[in-house]
């Protein structure tokens, strides 16, 4: 199986406030407080564990909380790399209720230097392998520069794999520069970053930089992408999937990644993808699915009937 490696550029302490409704300006009394440790690269290690792949999972972790990251990642069972930095890993706080999409406080994070950076770059170097896949997911420390991000991709080049990058803003821009792989933003960050308004002008944008494939996930409209041979792609939501949409887009990369390992094209991969977002939305903690749940969200997928998705075969006690 190739190696996967996973980069969280700016992890967090994840907490989760469960409330009965949201609003502004008045006291509002938290009926439940989840923590964990959080990050959308570590979201995606998480959905890629219960498909099967043991993920290396990579991080920049400082003080008191980056600790506390860490011994909960080893806890979990995760491979976890910490490289350690200055200042203190942040937190981010989402506040959940049943009536509208869930508000999210996410701090800066402690900045991170060059020389860092360059240790971050070998401890990311030193786990790919020839043939394997790095996904960088998440967005990156202040003060991080479109050097850094491009000395990510090239480290995963020069190992031999295949690199994923999963960010927005600038350091999107900087992926695409560097020649990734793939670039996954939302519809929204690639019109931002690159300021074309119109999604398909903003992926042809991504690729004139140098992005051999961008997926623009689309929330309930699915998802879009074009692939080295510039032709684009479309791929529909599952139909009728409602509940907590944080963390859907991780699990869609981590589909989209376990379906490339599997040799998948990129018309089955985008179909990985759309249902494993489906699994997290209906699944109240960001980065958790459920193997029970993918055959029958498959079933639902617009497309050719009968078309299967070869997902893990696990026993039926176990998909749960």
């Amino acid at each position: 199986m190739a190696r996967i490696v996973v980069l969280t550029p700016n992890p967090a302490v994840d907490v989760t406030y469960r409330v009965d409704r949201q609003v502004i300006g008045e006291t509002v009394r938290v009926r439940s407080v989840q923590r964990r440790a959080g990050g959308k690269g570590l979201n995606v290690v998480r959905v890629l564990r219960v498909l099967g792949h043991a993920a290396a999972a990579v991080q920049p972790l400082g003080g008191e909380a980056g600790r506390w990251v860490q011994d909960q990642l080893l806890a979990e069972g995760t491979e976890s790399v910490a490289v350690p930095v200055g200042g203190e890993t942040r937190s981010t706080l989402a506040v959940v209720d049943s009536a509208a999409h869930p508000t999210l406080y996410a701090e800066p994070g402690p900045q991170v230097t060059d020389e860092a950076w360059t240790r971050i770059g070998a401890a990311v170097t030193g786990r790919c392998e020839p043939g394997g896949v790095l996904v960088v997911s998440g967005s990156f420390p202040p003060g991080t520069a479109g050097r850094h991000v491009q000395a990510l991709v090239t480290a995963g080049h020069r190992a031999g794999a295949r690199v994923l990058v999963d960010t927005s803003g600038a350091a999107l821009l900087a992926a695409a520069d560097a020649g990734a792989d793939v670039v996954k933003p939302n519809a929204a960050e690639a019109s931002e970053a690159t300021g074309v308004a119109d999604l398909d002008g903003a992926l042809a944008s991504l690729r004139r930089r140098g992005a051999a494939a961008v997926v623009v996930s689309r929330g309930a409209e699915g998802l879009l992408a074009v692939g080295a041979d510039g032709v684009p792609v479309t791929q529909p939501a599952v139909p009728g999937v409602h509940g907590n949409p944080t963390g859907a887009g991780d699990a869609a990369t981590a589909g989209l990644v376990a379906a490339l390992v599997a040799g998948a094209q990129l018309a089955e991969a985008l179909r990985w993808a759309a249902v494993l977002g489906a699994a997290a939305v209906c699944r109240p903690t960001a980065g958790d699915v459920r193997l029970a749940d993918l055959d029958p969200l498959a079933d639902r997928l617009p497309g050719a009937p009968g078309a299967r998705i070869p997902f893990p075969a696990v026993p039926e006690q176990r998909r749960s």
